[in-house]
């Protein structure tokens, strides 16, 4: 029988519990999924916490949108899919299993070279990079400064803005540098003097800005430094972002996202994985749990001690 990760209640990673659950059927539009491996986001824990607002719980609730495997069933309506055809899932509802149900709107194909924790690492850090990027209107040109350059979201956006012809200065701390560095971005340390410091490796100004570590640092220097406040942007302080009186998508952001921007999402995915595949797109992954081990994994997000992904394998 297929198991997922379940709780009951809000609260610590203890709540998450590892259940034997029932097979499911697709439905009109979805395919069923083997799960080779799931990616971990921030999100995740934020919601398990009760940290984002997610509505009551009245039964068990599953956790997780992101993850890689192989399709075992198929719904009605769904033509581009078949069996055993091995693809990315984003927008899954509870993608800590060891088999989940997937939109096959939101399927991206898994490219053969393509591993499945690259895989699974995908689906929300790309799509939130090239998304707000895009919404930001990066360019060749443009000077972009952007904090919390060594996530999984910043890593993204750093290789994606630079395949647009910008250059990019990304908050890291210290031992983080070599790595925004090799990813293509000027890294320098968060913390008191910060604009100062961008001022000194952009005679020419910033031109725009990303928050990504959602700090008030982060904001004050992005409003100093960038003239345009509708190009600064917050993935982290998103239910501030009215206050602050700059843009915001997702983060807490009581406006949703527009079609066009989620369509943004929808593409990021195979575009990344293409690029991932051809060697032009680094996806560091951090730590591995099995999924069982999920409530350690979640600790470990928490403690936001590590670079990159964290992933979990069935």
């Amino acid at each position: 029988m297929p198991h997922a990760i379940e709780y009951d209640a809000f609260g610590d990673p203890e709540v998450l519990e590892f259940r034997e659950i029932e097979r499911e059927t697709p439905g009109a539009g979805q395919v069923l999924v083997e799960v080779r491996a799931v990616g971990v986001n921030p999100i995740d824990w934020k919601i398990r916490s009760g940290r984002r607002a997610s509505g009551a719980i009245t039964a068990p609730r599953r956790i997780g949108s992101d993850a890689a495997g192989v399709v075992i069933a198929v719904g009605d309506g769904v033509g581009d899919w078949v069996i055993g055809d091995e693809v990315i899932v984003s927008g899954a509802k509870g993608a800590y299993a060891t088999e989940v149900l997937a939109p096959a709107a939101k399927l991206a194909r898994k490219p053969a070279a393509l591993g499945w924790e690259t895989a699974a690492a995908l689906p929300i850090p790309v799509a939130t990079a090239h998304q707000v990027l895009t919404s930001l209107g990066v360019s060749e040109g443009d000077t972009f400064l952007l904090h919390g350059g060594s996530g999984a979201v910043g890593q993204a956006a750093i290789q994606l803005a630079r395949r647009l012809g910008a250059t990019i200065i990304a908050t890291a701390s210290e031992p983080n540098h070599a790595r925004v560095r090799e990813l293509g971005a000027i890294p320098i340390s968060y913390g008191p003097g910060l604009a100062d410091r961008v001022r000194a490796v952009a005679p020419n100004g910033v031109d725009v800005a990303l928050d990504g570590a959602g700090t008030d640092e982060a904001i004050e220097v992005s409003k100093q430094l960038v003239a345009d406040p509708d190009r600064i942007g917050t993935i982290v302080l998103g239910a501030r972002a009215a206050e602050l009186g700059i843009r915001a998508w997702s983060g807490g952001n009581p406006i949703p996202l527009t079609p066009e921007e989620q369509q943004l999402r929808i593409d990021a995915v195979p575009l990344a994985a293409d690029l991932a595949a051809n060697g032009e797109f680094d996806v560091e992954i951090a730590a591995r749990y099995p999924l069982a081990e999920a409530a350690d994994a979640h600790r470990q997000s928490e403690a936001g001690e590590l670079r990159g992904k964290i992933i979990l394998v069935p």
